[in-house]
């Protein structure tokens, strides 16, 4: 099993931005509790990371186009107002998660809405990195089970 994880703009700032929310772990703490999870769970789990929106509309469609079984996607700030990103994660046959390491429904007004999990099998949000295990075994699940 493939899983494509997609982290958007300033992810690759945890750390370093508001540690209060976000925590002190970095991005690559993230990666590498990603790649023991992977190998725990017996399963390839490719990271991918941009502030660039257009990239990562390119990364959902690479992992349709090279056969993903999922991706776990937190886009970030533009999950409350990437269009793009969402007409992207509808336009592919594959099963997406997205995961905030913050819970965004207790945060800012313009936190709460979210464009992307719209066109997502589901939505985990305010467990910090257990949110991407969590995630990834949601897809397990859900491409074992419901597929």
């Amino acid at each position: 099993m493939k899983i494509m994880v997609i982290n958007g703009p300033n992810i690759d700032m945890l750390g370093i931005r508001e540690p209060d929310i976000y925590g002190e772990n970095t991005y690559a703490n993230l990666l590498e509790m990603l790649k023991k999870y992977a190998e725990e769970k017996n399963i390839d789990i490719v990271p991918f990371q941009s502030n660039i929106e257009g990239e990562i509309v390119n990364a959902i469609h690479t992992a349709y186009f090279d056969g993903f079984d999922g991706i776990v996607i937190n886009p970030a700030a533009y999950t409350h107002y990437s269009i793009a990103i969402a007409d992207a994660i509808k336009a592919v046959d594959t099963p997406c998660v997205e995961v905030h390491l913050s819970n965004i429904s207790a945060r800012d007004e313009f936190r709460k809405i979210s464009y992307t999990a719209q066109n997502c099998v589901g939505q985990i949000a305010g467990f910090g990195f257990f949110g991407y295990k969590m995630a990834v075994d949601a897809l397990i699940d859900r491409i074992k089970n419901y597929e």
